[in-house]
């Protein structure tokens, strides 16, 4: 355990590699902190926190570093996450408003709204249709002879295709069986949509050709490419320009990483869990990011756990800033889909 003044100096020292990306000596602690201790006392308890395994020495200089157990104890123990400041959230909510226009863009935006603000990468998952309920079926009429059918879900996905009628129905047909339909399947997850309730709806409908023509929209919502997560990815670009990427083995290495998306997808699905989840350093499994930290926030619709955001850097990132944004998007995230629900 700690006590209260290598706490203090070891929060200097991150406070201090954070800002700088340069190692931190004692004179540089004892000239910017006012820990009201000389440079040598600051010297002997720096070496104190090194033995400990909570800073690291590199090669000749004379400064120090944090370890991942440093980073580890800064986060739990030192850190104390300022809310998001009100001109940031303006910031945010005009992003939104200005480039939003449907219900994958809020994700795709998202990820750029945190890369952004971090200068990090941002990656998140949107919602799985399996994930997602039914919740209604509508038909536009397009011409005499052809309607729309727009099926939609509770996540805000649309699924829409052009569907002939057939020979003998007319549009009050496909409004009738609309209504079946959505009587039958409403709030029904697209996952647990079984034989039982088609054959209900089949009988209900009584038309073969009609009832094959919703049934191809229905199964192609519940195609198994639709139901995987999307991965949506911001800021390689601001992530690279990080002294810490400068190193292109260091590079090599992320990039390939993100080449593998399930992988991605799948260390994030691992992390994810109520609010906030951090991981430091060699704390992650995977070595192409055994140098970065990644933090999590899973997202939310009407209460039920959805998909995730998070931010990948370098260890060196700033935590408070990274973590106080996914806090307030986390709770936002739900407001923007909101108006592309139907």
């Amino acid at each position: 355990m700690l006590d209260e003044r290598k706490r203090r100096i070891l929060q200097a020292v991150i406070d201090d590699y954070i800002s700088s990306a340069e190692p931190v000596g004692s004179r540089a602690v004892a000239r910017r902190h006012d820990l009201g201790v000389s440079p040598a006392t600051i010297r002997n308890e720096m070496a104190d926190l090194e033995e400990m395994g909570y800073l690291e020495h590199l090669h000749t200089s004379s400064g120090r570093i944090p370890s991942s157990k440093g980073y580890r104890l800064y986060v739990d123990n030192l850190l104390s996450p300022a809310p998001i400041g009100e001109r940031e959230k303006v910031l945010i909510d005009r992003w939104y408003k200005a480039r939003v226009r449907r219900i994958e863009s809020v994700f795709q935006e998202t990820a750029k709204v945190i890369s952004r603000v971090t200068r990090n990468l941002a990656l998140v998952l949107a919602p799985q249709l399996a994930q997602v309920s039914f919740r209604t079926l509508q038909f536009l009429p397009l011409d005499a002879e052809r309607v729309i059918a727009v099926l939609m879900t509770d996540a805000g996905f649309v699924e829409n295709r052009v569907l002939k009628m057939p020979s003998g129905s007319d549009f009050h047909d496909f409004q009738r069986m609309a209504e079946i339909i959505n009587r039958c399947l409403t709030g029904e997850r697209l996952a647990s949509i079984g034989s039982a309730v088609l054959k209900r709806i089949r009988a209900e409908v009584m038309d073969e050709s009609l009832y094959q023509a919703a049934l191809e929209l229905i199964h192609e919502a519940l195609d198994e490419e639709k139901k995987e997560q999307r991965l949506y990815l911001g800021g390689t670009t601001e992530m690279l320009e990080q002294p810490e990427f400068h190193d292109v083995g260091r590079v090599r290495s992320l990039l390939s990483l993100l080449e593998e998306e399930e992988l991605v997808k799948g260390i994030l699905q691992k992390q994810a869990r109520e609010g906030l989840a951090v991981t430091i350093g060699r704390e992650n499994e995977y070595s192409g990011i055994q140098d970065c930290s990644v933090i999590t926030a899973t997202y939310h619709l009407d209460g039920e756990r959805l998909g995730t955001i998070a931010v990948l850097g370098p260890t060196r990132m700033e935590y408070g800033k990274a973590m106080a944004l996914l806090e307030y998007l986390n709770c936002h995230i739900a407001r923007v889909v909101e108006p592309f629900r139907w």
